[in-house]
């Protein structure tokens, strides 16, 4: 059931409702009412979500470098110095420009062109994907319906849960006074924030290796595909200009059959005229001889 959905939610969204009554169909026909029920119950996902689906299933490698880049820089956000989140927003916002053209072309080649608008969209949940642990858990889900919102800021883990109705919450303590920090433990958390940024780095560069070797790929596998497109166009011209030769030789074959039966035909008539013919001077010849002994 689990692999049904997820196939669902790469289906185009011009072909979401189709496929889900077909698959809903097949499920109710095999005895599965709950299966079928929950089929039904499917949203259909917005272009950038299902965008952004095709994305995690096509690329399950990438993605799950993406999803653990997101990782690394909440909480490398939590500690660096502005020069290093600066660094990092340039990092990230270079994966994001790749991934998303990635998804793009996709979609493309799905048969669906994403607009301007779709693309921002498809962008900003990418985004909220890094800064936000809840946004990056709806992703790997696989099924979402709409596009993400990413946060204003990154977000270390996920939020509180709301209370309950009719109860009231209540307020959080106020936090104790900072202690004054050693030479040591500066120099350690000095220390931790720079591993944390050069970790934050090393997913960072791996994920855009990752991306060019992709795109790599894709032209390689782009250009042996128009190689393949015009290696069946010129079979197709082949195959035509042999079946055209072949119905000539067919069209020459039945003439000349046709040709060979009258052929056949006058010769059994000219075989019948020249028996006729043998007989008719055998026949004289005869009749001379008679006269001839009657003369004398």
């Amino acid at each position: 059931m689990e692999a049904v959905l997820d196939e669902l939610y790469t289906t185009p969204p011009s072909g979401f409702v189709t496929r889900r009554e077909t698959l809903a169909l097949a499920a109710k026909t095999a005895g599965r009412v709950d299966d079928a029920r929950r089929i039904r119950a499917a949203r259909r996902p917005t272009l950038a979500a299902w965008a952004a689906n095709l994305l995690l299933r096509s690329q399950p490698e990438e993605s799950r470098q993406f999803l653990e880049l997101g990782r690394a820089l909440r909480e490398a956000y939590q500690t660096l110095d502005p020069a290093g989140l600066k660094d990092l927003s340039a990092q990230r916002r270079r994966v994001v420009s790749a991934l998303s053209r990635q998804a793009a072309q996709l979609a493309r080649d799905a048969g669906q062109q994403l607009s301007e608008p779709v693309q921002q969209d498809l962008e900003a949940t990418l985004r909220a994907v890094l800064a936000d642990p809840e946004a990056a858990d709806q992703w790997a889900g696989g099924r979402l319906v709409s596009a993400l919102t990413p946060p204003s800021e990154f977000r270390p883990g996920s939020t509180p849960v709301a209370s309950r109705p009719g109860t009231r919450s209540r307020p959080a303590p106020p936090p104790p006074p900072p202690a004054r920090a050693t030479k040591d433990e500066v120099a350690e958390r000095r220390r931790a924030r720079q591993e944390q940024l050069a970790r934050a780095r090393q997913d960072a560069e791996a994920a855009e290796q990752r991306l060019r070797e992709e795109r790599a790929r894709q032209a390689d596998a782009d250009a042996e595909l128009q190689r393949a497109r015009e290696r069946t166009e010129q079979a197709r011209r082949q195959a035509s200009t042999v079946e055209e030769q072949l119905q000539q030789a067919r069209e020459e074959c039945r003439r000349a059959e046709n040709e060979q039966q009258k052929a056949e035909e006058d010769s059994r008539s000219a075989a019948d005229a020249l028996a006729r013919a043998e007989r008719a001077a055998h026949e004289s010849a005869q009749q001379v001889r008679r006269m001839s002994r009657g003369g004398t």
